[in-house]
This record gives C-alpha cells, sequence and structure tokens, in this order.
C-alpha cells in the first residue's frame, strides 16, 4: 500500500548532530549533519 509523500516525510525521524547529539531543525532540502552551535564554534 502506498502512502502520501506527506506522510512518509513527517515520519521520517529527526536528524540528529553527529557532534553533539541534539536534534538539528533544518530546512527540507538540507544536507547538514551537525547544528547551527556545532557549525558556529568550528568557524571560531
Amino acid at each position: 500500500m502506498l502512502q502520501s509523500p506527506v506522510k512518509f516525510f513527517r515520519n521520517l525521524p529527526k536528524k540528529i548532530c553527529a557532534e553533539c547529539g541534539q536534534n538539528i531543525h533544518e530546512q527540507a532540502e538540507s544536507y547538514l549533519l551537525e547544528c547551527d552551535r556545532c557549525l558556529a564554534k568550528k568557524q571560531e
């Protein structure tokens, strides 16, 4: 049985930062593996 694309994307697990383990709040087309806080630390 096929499910709607909306249901599919809503059921995906939340993305977790590879550096600190926090949930990443991202936009749909984001390929980031780290959260904004960890990325900012690396730029300093």
